[in-house]
Protein backbone atom coordinates (compact mmCIF):
# COMPACT_ATOMS: atom_id res chain seq x y z
CA UNK A 1 0.00 0.00 0.00
CA UNK A 2 1.22 2.99 -1.08
CA UNK A 3 1.73 5.72 1.74
CA UNK A 4 0.18 8.81 -0.51
CA UNK A 5 -2.76 6.60 -1.09
CA UNK A 6 -3.29 5.93 2.30
CA UNK A 7 -3.52 9.35 3.74
CA UNK A 8 -0.67 9.04 5.60
CA UNK A 9 2.94 11.07 5.73
CA UNK A 10 6.04 9.34 5.13
CA UNK A 11 8.10 9.50 8.25
CA UNK A 12 11.12 12.26 8.17
CA UNK A 13 14.55 11.71 8.38
CA UNK A 14 15.89 11.53 12.15
CA UNK A 15 19.12 13.21 11.29
CA UNK A 16 17.84 16.16 9.83
CA UNK A 17 16.30 16.81 13.38
CA UNK A 18 19.66 16.97 15.05
CA UNK A 19 21.14 19.64 11.92
CA UNK A 20 18.63 21.88 13.68
CA UNK A 21 18.69 20.83 17.38
CA UNK A 22 22.29 19.62 18.05
CA UNK A 23 23.92 23.18 17.83
CA UNK A 24 20.99 24.51 19.96
CA UNK A 25 21.83 22.01 22.57
CA UNK A 26 25.68 22.25 22.26
CA UNK A 27 25.41 26.27 22.37
CA UNK A 28 22.88 25.80 25.73
CA UNK A 29 25.45 23.68 27.20
CA UNK A 30 28.77 25.75 26.68
CA UNK A 31 26.42 29.07 27.74
CA UNK A 32 25.77 27.16 31.07
CA UNK A 33 28.96 25.95 31.61
CA UNK A 34 30.71 30.01 30.74
CA UNK A 35 28.02 31.06 33.47
CA UNK A 36 28.72 28.33 36.04
CA UNK A 37 32.13 28.80 35.98
CA UNK A 38 32.33 32.76 35.92
CA UNK A 39 30.05 33.11 39.02
CA UNK A 40 32.47 30.02 40.62
CA UNK A 41 35.58 30.57 43.02
CA UNK A 42 37.40 30.59 39.43
CA UNK A 43 35.53 33.71 37.88
CA UNK A 44 36.36 35.69 41.37
CA UNK A 45 39.99 34.11 41.57
CA UNK A 46 39.74 35.64 37.80
CA UNK A 47 38.59 39.03 38.88
CA UNK A 48 40.86 39.16 42.05
CA UNK A 49 43.68 38.69 39.45
CA UNK A 50 42.86 41.10 36.97
CA UNK A 51 42.71 43.73 39.53
CA UNK A 52 45.73 42.99 41.32
CA UNK A 53 47.73 43.15 37.55
CA UNK A 54 45.87 45.82 36.88
CA UNK A 55 47.20 48.08 40.59
CA UNK A 56 50.56 46.54 39.90
CA UNK A 57 51.25 47.72 36.71
CA UNK A 58 49.29 51.42 37.07
CA UNK A 59 51.82 51.43 40.15
CA UNK A 60 54.79 50.37 38.40
CA UNK A 61 54.05 52.46 34.70
CA UNK A 62 52.74 56.08 36.33
CA UNK A 63 53.99 56.02 40.06
CA UNK A 64 57.22 54.91 39.46
CA UNK A 65 57.72 56.02 35.46
CA UNK A 66 58.60 52.33 34.71
CA UNK A 67 58.24 50.96 30.96
CA UNK A 68 55.65 48.24 30.34
CA UNK A 69 58.76 45.20 29.38
CA UNK A 70 59.97 46.76 33.40
CA UNK A 71 56.35 46.17 35.39
CA UNK A 72 56.04 42.83 33.42
CA UNK A 73 58.73 42.00 35.78
CA UNK A 74 56.62 42.77 38.78
CA UNK A 75 54.26 40.43 38.51
CA UNK A 76 53.90 36.81 40.54
CA UNK A 77 54.39 33.55 38.68
CA UNK A 78 50.53 32.12 37.61
CA UNK A 79 49.78 35.70 36.22
CA UNK A 80 50.74 35.13 32.67
CA UNK A 81 47.38 34.24 31.72
CA UNK A 82 46.34 38.17 32.62
CA UNK A 83 46.54 40.28 29.32
CA UNK A 84 47.61 43.99 29.75
CA UNK A 85 46.66 47.36 27.99
CA UNK A 86 47.89 50.81 28.56
CA UNK A 87 46.19 53.39 27.87
CA UNK A 88 48.43 56.21 28.22
CA UNK A 89 46.38 59.25 27.82
CA UNK A 90 43.89 58.37 30.15
CA UNK A 91 46.86 56.89 32.02
CA UNK A 92 45.00 53.62 32.63
CA UNK A 93 45.92 50.35 32.59
CA UNK A 94 43.66 47.37 32.15
CA UNK A 95 43.98 43.91 32.97
CA UNK A 96 41.83 40.75 31.22
CA UNK A 97 41.26 37.51 31.82
CA UNK A 98 39.70 36.10 28.63
CA UNK A 99 36.49 35.46 28.71
CA UNK A 100 36.11 35.73 32.68
CA UNK A 101 36.93 39.23 34.15
CA UNK A 102 38.33 42.74 33.39
CA UNK A 103 39.84 45.39 35.70
CA UNK A 104 41.47 48.74 35.20
CA UNK A 105 43.27 51.30 37.05
CA UNK A 106 43.38 54.56 36.54
CA UNK A 107 46.37 56.99 37.99
CA UNK A 108 45.70 60.13 39.58
CA UNK A 109 48.55 62.56 40.08
CA UNK A 110 47.04 63.37 43.45
CA UNK A 111 45.95 59.66 45.33
CA UNK A 112 48.22 57.29 42.68
CA UNK A 113 46.50 54.39 41.24
CA UNK A 114 43.11 53.14 42.20
CA UNK A 115 41.10 50.14 41.00
CA UNK A 116 38.18 51.23 38.81
CA UNK A 117 34.54 49.87 40.21
CA UNK A 118 33.97 46.73 37.99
Amino acid sequence: MNASVSGQRPPKPRFKRWWIWGPVLLLSLLAGAWLGLKGSSTGKRADLGAGYVAHVVCSCRYVGNRDMASCKTDLEPGTEIVKVEDDTRKRRITASVPLFARRSATFDPEYGCALDKP
